[in-house]
């Protein structure tokens, strides 16, 4: 790794604010903002689209392997040079990504992808395993983590923004599976790194969990000097 380039490792549950804060951070910094469930969701949306079965292992490794996804301005996601922000939001596409990542092997091959994209810019990048398997050696590691209330609360709202009725009841529900899946799968399970500052965003606010990572970031890797981009 250079020492011009530096890696966030932000990781944490469903619902604990990840997206949102590392894109913030990401522009502050002037640091790539990569959102690795956005890449899992992007490899689900294809297979729906090409009709593939979920249970085919070996064709969705392929997938994994031949999807050119890139991230551009303002946290978009392409695939294939589309435009899948909106797309991949789906909740057929959420659904099947939960399948899709769970698959080894197409963690290995997305894997991959995330440390290529790192090799030429630093990066912030968010999901739930890369303090711990993508980026073991990362500079900076963060586990972000709220009550799951407040969770299920943060994604019942989002889901109203983006103009969807929701049952907070189905909300928190779906928030606990979530919970139980990433933890317990064999393929790179949740977990904070040991060596991750943990970081309970309850009761804060979005702007005061950007300032105490930004915080710590500084701390870790320049000592208050600019950081390198």
């Amino acid at each position: 790794m250079s020492d011009k380039r530096i890696i966030i490792a932000l990781d944490g549950p469903a619902g604990a604010g990840k997206s949102t804060v590392a894109r913030r951070v990401a522009e502050r910094l002037g640091f790539v903002y990569i959102n690795t469930g956005a890449m899992y969701r992007s490899v689900a949306l294809w297979a729906l689209r090409l009709k593939t079965e979920l249970s085919d292992m070996h064709r969705l490794e392929q997938l994994a392997i031949e999807a050119r996804i890139e991230f551009g301005a303002n946290g978009h996601v392409l695939l294939n040079g589309e435009d899948v922000s909106e797309a991949i939001r789906a909740e057929a596409v959420s659904l099947a990504a939960s399948k899709v990542s769970a698959l080894p092997a197409v963690r290995r091959a997305l894997l991959g992808t995330q440390r290529r994209i790192a090799e030429t810019a630093s990066v912030v990048m968010e999901g739930r395993d890369i303090g711990s398997v993508v980026f073991p050696d990362a500079q900076v590691k963060i586990y972000l983590d709220a009550d799951p209330q407040e969770r299920a609360r943060r994604r019942a709202a989002e889901l109203v923004r983006r103009g969807q009725t929701v049952d907070p009841a189905v909300v928190a529900a779906d928030i606990r599976k979530r919970d139980e899946s990433d933890r317990t799968r064999t393929a790179s399970p949740l977990m904070q790194a040991p060596d991750a500052e943990f970081i309970d965003t309850t009761g804060m606010s979005l702007e005061e969990v950007e300032e105490a990572i930004l915080r710590l970031i500084r701390f870790r890797t320049a000592n208050g000097k600019e950081l390198a981009r």
